[in-house]
């Protein structure tokens, strides 16, 4: 998980770790088990809480075991919009340059151990329709995010650009998923973006 400071009130560092635990003790059971096999009951014996404290926490089993692409997500949204480059991004030859940067900066900013629990989450991504489903919702809500963040323009040219810029990503996790380094993300990153600017050039 990134790094932020912890909660002030005890109630709110009880309520951290849970959802802590939820999250991490889900990726582990659903790896293990299978998402669409293991019922919420199950994750909720787990961790020792109620059906109450969990829809507390998280809207259902999908929006848990989500946590890893959420807050990888969350925090490039943050980082997008603190972004000294967002001033300039109205010109969509900007734009490549912003996404990716934003997403290095974004993973500069992951723990360690946020890198192996987002490579078990792809993984049951791709394992479940229904997880699958889900993902896709939240990468639309997201590219969205995205494009107001960036100040981009509501031209064709830019929603393609952003288009290809999250097709870009996605070719980079296909990249480093097999050895799942946390060093070796950001350089898939930065190969899949050269390789994209390469075939747009070539194709201009």
């Amino acid at each position: 998980m990134t790094t932020a400071p912890q909660p002030a009130s005890l109630r709110e560092r009880k309520k951290l770790r849970t959802r802590q635990a939820l999250a991490e003790t889900a990726v582990s059971l659903f790896t293990e088990s299978g998402f669409d096999d293991t019922p919420l009951d199950a994750l909720l014996e787990a961790v020792e809480v109620s059906r109450r404290t969990f829809f507390r926490n998280y809207r259902s089993k999908e929006d848990v075991t989500l946590t890893a692409v959420k807050q990888l997500w969350s925090t490039c949204l943050e980082v997008m919009e603190q972004s000294e480059q967002r001033e300039v991004t109205g010109r969509t030859g900007h734009l490549v340059d912003a996404f990716q940067n934003a997403i290095l900066t974004t993973l500069e900013r992951m723990d360690e151990d946020w890198f192996p629990r987002f490579a078990a989450t792809l993984q049951l991504i791709d394992q479940s329709p229904s997880l699958h489903g889900h993902s896709l919702r939240h990468c639309a809500e997201i590219q969205a995010g995205i494009t107001r963040r960036l100040g981009a323009p509501d031209t064709l040219e830019a929603r393609l650009l952003i288009e290809f810029c999250v097709a870009t990503w996605r070719c980079a996790l296909d990249e480093w998923l097999p050895q799942c380094t946390p060093a070796e993300l950001p350089r898939c990153v930065r190969r899949a973006f050269d390789a994209m600017r390469h075939s747009l050039n070539a194709a201009a």
